[in-house]
């Protein structure tokens, strides 16, 4: 059985006999965290593929059509984005896809991470 918002107000008084204001409208830390949790469940994951100094463009090319099923053209601009950006988002989705797409990444020999999308 819960106190009703008069009784709430006595406790919080306390013995002393001064008045406490209780304001509906304050959030609670609960409350506040658990919004933040579910903007960030919100939120998908992406594969970064980075850039290295050891493989080929033409092979980052092929590969992204390999493991994702890009065109030519696709996987062109996103071979040239990781080479002059230093990195490219390559695919997003669940936690696990772009787990699974980074193993794949890095079994193919390229740096590859996963983070949640801005």
């Amino acid at each position: 059985m819960g106190l009703c918002t008069e009784d709430a107000v006595r406790i919080a008084a306390g013995a002393g006999g001064g008045i406490a204001t209780l304001s509906a409208a304050q959030a609670t830390p609960e409350a506040v965290e658990y919004t933040e949790i579910l903007e960030a469940e919100d939120r998908p994951w992406v594969t970064v593929v980075w850039d290295d100094p050891v493989n080929l463009m033409h092979y980052v090319t092929y590969i992204f059509q390999k493991l994702f099923g890009y065109s030519k053209a696709k996987a062109t601009e996103l071979m040239l984005k990781v080479h002059n950006d230093g990195k490219a988002v390559v695919s997003s989705g669940s936690r696990d896809k772009m787990e699974h797409d980074v193993q794949r990444l890095h079994a193919a020999g390229l740096w590859a991470t996963m983070q949640r999308d801005d």
